[in-house]
């Protein structure tokens, strides 16, 4: 049935281990864009990579890195889930331009300017003031263009994410969060900003995180596709795909340490709302990795066709890939 669908999820942060590959594997997932920092270091960064080079060696016949796009192919053909790394903060390079590079060349294919906050290259979502890109984030633009690090401005502000794609060479993307128009989160964006990145040519990976959906956790699959049919309306089907945010076997220190960091001494709630506090119900029909074919299926019910569902499901990640990961000459 789904096999021969390439499936890339365009954002997951579970705490890993095998049977959350093996779910993978079952679900038909090829790739997955795995968060490899929040809130570290550089020094830390090097750690959470060492990590993941455990894993790769213990768990080869589950799991690949992808260093390249043409790795998530290859990881398709035999049978492997490919993991692609990716930041949520720009705080692996500190304050230093040079490790733009650095960590490029060992593999983070995926930078976000901000995570929610203020940061030294964007505004984040939650500012009560928009202050935009700032002058070490215009720098940071050119060099991730010039390495081929994608540019991902999920949890960034409307006017930081309208001048980070003004600015980039390259497109830039939007790896999980949904249209404010089905449900209005903070993290959620405009039709102005979706349509930025269309035309950018990039791409949006529809959250499947509950507090980003209509309804919670009861959101229905139907409300979902109807979404993802709204919004292909709005940007053109080559610019969406999957970026679910599944966040699986997490602690609630996890959470905290999402939210919070190093920088509060108070729970940030995150949404605004202590009913928030903890981590939502799970999906119905996405429990885990191994219920990506519900997606499949609902897509199909939707009345998309084939080749339209092919293009969500990851054919659009892989192009994205493709024509903004390969370093400037």
């Amino acid at each position: 049935m789904s096999k021969q669908m390439l499936t890339v999820d365009g954002l997951q942060y579970s705490h890993w281990s095998r049977e959350i590959f093996e779910q993978m594997r079952e679900g038909g997932v090829d790739a997955v864009h795995a968060t490899l920092v929040y809130h570290e270091t550089t020094r830390e960064t090097l750690t959470r990579i060492g990590e993941w080079n455990r894993r790769f060696e213990a768990h080869s016949d589950l799991i690949m890195p992808v260093q390249a796009p043409s790795d998530i192919l290859r990881a398709q053909q035999v049978g492997k889930v490919g993991i692609f790394f990716g930041a949520q903060n720009c705080s692996p390079i500190e304050d230093d331009i040079d490790m733009v590079t650095v960590l490029r060349q060992l593999g983070l294919l995926i930078m976000q300017l901000t995570y929610n906050n203020q940061s030294l290259l964007a505004c984040g979502c939650y500012e009560s003031e928009d202050s935009g890109i700032t002058r070490f984030g215009r720098q940071v633009i050119r060099e991730m263009n010039r390495v081929g690090m994608v540019i991902d401005m999920s949890h960034s502000s409307e006017r930081s994410t309208l001048e980070a794609i003004e600015l980039s060479e390259r497109p830039v993307i939007i790896s999980h969060a949904n249209p404010s128009f089905f449900h209005a989160a903070k993290r959620n964006k405009s039709d102005k900003v979706l349509k930025a990145i269309a035309e950018n040519d990039g791409l949006l990976g529809f959250s499947a995180y509950p507090f980003h959906l209509k309804n919670g956790p009861d959101c229905t699959l139907e409300d979902y596709c109807d979404m993802i049919a709204r919004t292909v309306d709005l940007m053109g089907i080559e610019h969406v795909g999957l970026g679910t945010d599944l966040c699986q076997n997490q602690p609630t220190s996890v959470l905290d340490w999402m939210r919070n960091g190093r920088w509060s001494k108070e729970m940030d709630y995150g949404e605004g709302s202590a009913s928030n506090a903890g981590w939502p119900q799970p999906l119905a029909w996405l429990r885990d990795s191994r219920d990506f074919p519900n997606l499949i299926e609902g897509l199909r019910d939707k009345g998309f066709g084939e080749e339209e569902i092919a293009r969500i499901m990851g054919r659009n990640w892989l192009a994205l890939l493709e024509r903004t990961t390969t370093p400037m000459v």
